[in-house]
């Protein structure tokens, strides 16, 4: 376990890397012994001193591939912030980030608060308004990606931004766990995947994030975008690509780049 001087240090070196946009070395690198539970009390100092309001959470490391190449044997969370959002008829500056990559996710709408360190599955179904198609933007504040499981926690799960499409189907009327997802970059197909990817089911997905962030005095409510983890690869972002994801019953969503300045 860090001090709280060191975790707040560290937490300044991922702030300044982000507005600076200059990724530095990984942070277990500088301090072996930093703990899981140290880089959630990194990532929440950060969060608790940005102005902008949480609108949401994602999870991250939803894949059993991506659990053993981290070797770890749960997933990781971060938070969404409204200056994260982004839309579909904006091109993004890609300029903005150190190392943009951009995943497809089945999004989920709440409509009602979720509980907390006893939550279900079935409480996720009868909170959730609606599912949605969505974008999310990762990127990485640390050199190269070369992440361990405590670098990616502290640096907020990786999260940069995300966009829902319009599209909202209740959970009553599609079946969650076999949603086929394709993304295509400049009209070529680059991912492919099932919303089962996440975990067997995204919902056991958000009624871990439920249960997890309790223990941080988190809690999910009403209004929120829950992104339950990834249906398929990341890819790379350049300036000028355009990405359009579509999602089987659940609509599509587009995320498009500048050019090069």
């Amino acid at each position: 376990m860090l001090t709280e001087i060191q975790r707040s240090l560290l937490a300044d070196r991922l702030e300044a890397a982000e507005r600076m946009r200059e990724p530095i070395p990984p942070l277990i690198e500088t301090y072996p012994q930093l703990t899981a539970a140290d880089a959630y009390e990194i990532q929440l100092h950060n969060i608790r001193r940005r102005a902008s309001p949480t609108v949401g959470h994602k999870v991250g490391l939803s894949s059993l591939a991506m659990q053993q190449m981290m070797g770890v044997n749960e997933p990781d969370y971060g938070h969404l912030l409204a200056d994260m959002r982004l839309d579909e008829d904006v091109p993004v500056d890609a300029e903005r980030y150190c190392y943009p990559r951009v995943e497809i996710e089945v999004a989920f709408i709440l409509g009602a608060d979720l509980p907390g360190e006893d939550c279900t599955e079935q409480d996720v179904l009868a909170a959730t308004r609606a599912f949605a198609p969505s974008i999310e933007l990762i990127d990485s504040r640390i050199l190269d990606w070369r992440i361990s499981i405590v670098d990616t926690i502290a640096d907020n799960a990786s999260s940069a931004g995300f966009v829902v499409g319009a599209a909202r189907v209740a959970p009553a009327d599609i079946e969650i766990k076999t949603i086929d997802a394709m993304l295509t970059r400049n009209g070529e197909v680059v991912a492919q995947g099932r919303s089962d990817a996440v975990l067997g089911n995204p919902v056991t997905a958000v009624a871990w994030l439920a249960r997890t962030v309790a223990r941080f005095g988190v809690r999910l409510h009403a209004g929120h975008v829950i992104l339950p983890g990834a249906c398929a690869r990341a890819v790379d972002v350049a300036p000028g690509d355009k990405f359009h994801a579509t999602f089987t019953g659940l609509g599509s969503v587009s995320l498009s780049f500048q050019e090069a300045s």
